[in-house]
C-alpha cells in the first residue's frame, strides 16, 4: 500500500516533508513543486531536495499545528508544472581540461573526446541548490559516463569548477573542499553575493555547458 507523505516538525520554525525513499525526477519534480506553492501562497522559504522539502514558517504568526495543516493543503494541490519550454536556459560555456577528466574517461571505456561529447550534449535540469552557496545539482548525466564520488575528497577545488558524481553535473561556485570528480573549468561567476540576485542558476532551469 502507497504510504503518503510524512510531515514532521524540523526545528520550531520549519517542518521537514518526506515524500519518499527513492530518487528520480518525479519526486524531485513534486519537491519543486510543493516549495514554489509554499512561497507562492507567502507562508515563507521552502528548500527543495530530491525526495524532501523543508517548509518555514513564522512561529509568531502560526501555530505548528497551522503550519501542518497549510503543508497538508499544499502538498494536495501542488502538482508538477508541465514542461511548455519555458524554463530559463543558462548557458556555460566550458573549457575541458579537468585533472579527473582521462581517468573518468578510461574508467567509463570511452576516449576522453566521447566523454566531452556526451557531457555537452544535453540539457540539465537543476534540481535544487544545496552544499554550498548557489550550488546547483544539475541531472542527470549520459548513464554510460561512470563517476563515483572520490573515496578522498580534495582539500580545494577552485570556483568554477565543471565537475560530476553519481549521475550528476555541476559547477562549484566557491573555492572549496569536494569530493566530485573534476573535468572542466568556466569563467562564469556562479555566485556573487554583492548582486542583486547572486546566483547565476536556480532550481528548474535548464543548464547547457557549451565547449570552448
Amino acid at each position: 500500500m502507497a504510504v503518503g507523505p510524512r510531515i514532521a516538525a524540523f526545528g520550531e520554525q520549519a517542518l521537514m516533508v518526506e515524500l519518499g525513499d527513492v530518487f528520480d525526477e518525479t519526486m524531485v519534480a513534486r519537491a519543486r513543486a510543493i516549495a514554489d506553492a509554499w512561497e507562492r501562497l507567502g507562508h515563507g522559504p521552502a528548500l527543495p531536495a530530491y525526495t524532501s522539502v523543508v517548509l518555514h514558517f513564522d512561529a509568531r504568526r502560526k501555530s505548528l499545528e497551522t503550519a501542518e495543516h497549510d503543508a497538508s493543503d499544499v502538498i494536495a494541490r501542488a502538482a508538477p508544472a508541465v514542461s511548455t519550454g519555458t524554463a530559463r536556459l543558462i548557458e556555460i560555456p566550458t573549457v575541458y581540461d579537468g585533472e579527473d577528466l582521462t581517468d573518468t574517461a578510461a574508467r567509463s571505456g570511452m576516449s576522453v573526446e566521447e566523454l566531452i561529447r556526451l557531457h555537452a550534449g544535453r540539457d540539465y535540469t537543476a534540481y535544487f541548490l544545496g552544499f554550498l552557496s548557489a550550488f546547483a545539482y544539475l541531472g542527470r548525466i549520459d548513464p554510460r559516463i561512470v563517476a563515483p564520488r572520490l573515496e578522498r575528497p580534495r582539500t580545494r577545488v577552485p570556483a568554477g569548477t565543471v565537475a560530476i558524481a553519481d549521475g550528476q553535473t555541476g559547477v562549484y561556485p566557491l573555492t572549496s573542499p569536494g569530493g566530485w570528480r573534476l573535468i572542466g573549468r568556466t569563467d562564469v561567476v556562479i555566485f556573487d553575493p554583492s548582486a542583486a540576485d547572486p546566483a547565476r542558476i536556480h532550481a528548474g532551469d535548464r543548464v547547457r555547458f557549451v565547449r570552448r
